[in-house]
């Protein structure tokens, strides 16, 4: 598998040698550096650790330093990849070139936050008659029974907090590899707000 800790630029668009636009979303994807390697013989598995953004000296604990090697600065966003294809030591650097041949891509981020929903926005009801005096145009209706056991079930859908959750959006078509720009152009939505940190890896369900 192949993987890397990026970010979320914004959204654009591309023309292919025939002149049709595609709209992409450009996540910059920036030197990871790798932490740590494990092993089977010790872990039970093999993974590479990478990190990025680098922490200022101030905001680190003795602890939190004390995981990361002598010759590697403490980073912000760590992130452990299993079955990495890669050959990579501890204090290596792995870039966009990661990325090179790959169509399709997996991206997880955490998605946008849109505070407490009604029902009709969160799951989607139909909701009621929109005329005058209907009285019934947005309420998610009944929820449980007046008879035993006289309580709702759990996972009964209803009006709630919406979003902020970790997302995972598969088989993204990669549109261009800008190696210059350090950025990759996805075809399709990807989760979370703009610069905010994400995973990109090669897709499990396509070939690449």
């Amino acid at each position: 598998m192949k993987g890397l800790i990026a970010k979320k630029t914004g959204m654009t668009q591309v023309f292919d040698e025939n002149g049709d636009l595609t709209p992409v979303t450009v996540i910059r994807v920036e030197p990871n550096t790798v932490v740590a390697l494990k092993t089977k013989e010790k872990f039970g598995y093999d993974a590479v650790v990478l990190g990025l953004d680098d922490l200022k000296p101030a905001k680190v604990s003795k602890p939190y330093a004390g995981s990361f090697p002598e010759n590697v600065t403490p980073k912000r966003n760590v992130k452990e990849f299993r079955d990495f294809e890669a050959e990579v030591a501890v204090g290596d650097t792995v870039g966009i070139e990661l990325f090179d041949g790959v169509r399709y891509v997996d991206v997880t981020a955490v998605s946008k936050g849109k505070g407490t929903q009604g029902v009709v926005k969160r799951w989607g009801f139909g909701g009621g008659r929109a005329s005058h005096g209907s009285k019934f145009h947005r309420e998610p209706g009944s929820t449980g029974q007046c008879t035993s056991p006289g309580r709702s079930f759990k996972n009964v859908k209803m009006p709630g907090r919406m979003g902020r959750e970790r997302v995972t959006v598969q088989n993204l078509r990669v549109i261009k590899v800008d190696p210059e720009l350090g950025v990759v152009m996805v075809c399709g939505s990807v989760p979370g707000v703009k610069d905010c940190t994400l995973i990109i890896k090669s897709a499990v369900k396509k070939e690449f």
